[in-house]
């Protein structure tokens, strides 16, 4: 698969085939992709916790899940993500650049695709639940959360319309639909002399 069919498969899924077990194992090939990335100073200060089968139980609840989609409180069960990666910034190390977890969930979601898995890229937690329900160290700060699994989803690209609107939204069939804007709308020329 090329690095565009990757992008371009890398969707937000959100259900997920709960009968596809994950390992461990599987997460930490993941993880390893986010290991050699690019890290700002060569800091390397994220880290990361790996969930799989029961332990999910104690991430899901502190997630929000599509804030455009008001009725829609997540996944029911059977729809759920079977893993998950919570990407930590070492504190005592260095200050994590927001960029820094951002290229390690890139990578870590490329690589879900490249094995046929999805996710989606959680920014919406709250925090101190989780942390809590992880035990984690106050040293360890909590960057974003990476639901991983086997989708269920159809996503579907769109063209942004007139009315400029960025908010997705699913159809009858259940189709999520993700307005894009065109690419000559984001190029910005270079003034003449």
């Amino acid at each position: 698969m090329t690095i565009s069919e990757l992008v371009r498969r890398n969707r937000s899924y959100r259900r997920f085939d709960g009968r596809h077990v994950l390992m461990d194992s599987d997460l930490h090939a993941l993880v390893d992709l986010a290991r050699l990335s690019p890290s700002g100073g060569n800091k390397q200060a994220l880290r990361f916790v790996v969930a799989t089968g029961v332990a999910c139980d104690r991430i899901f609840p502190s997630l929000g899940w599509a804030g455009y989609l008001k009725d829609w409180k997540g996944p029911i069960e059977g729809e759920r993500p079977t893993g998950y990666i919570v990407v930590l910034c070492e504190s005592a190390l260095a200050a994590c650049p927001k960029e820094d977890a951002g290229i390690a969930a890139q990578s870590i979601m490329l690589g879900a695709v490249e094995k046929e898995l999805g996710g989606c890229i959680f920014m919406n937690i709250n925090r101190k639940q989780l942390s809590e329900a992880l035990a984690l160290p106050e040293s360890l700060e909590i960057m974003m959360v990476l639901a991983i699994g086997k989708p269920v989803e159809t996503i579907v690209l769109e063209p942004i319309g007139a009315e400029n609107d960025v908010k997705y939204w699913r159809d009858e069939n259940e189709t999520h639909h993700v307005p894009k804007r065109a690419l000559a709308d984001i190029l910005i020329p270079i003034a003449a002399e």
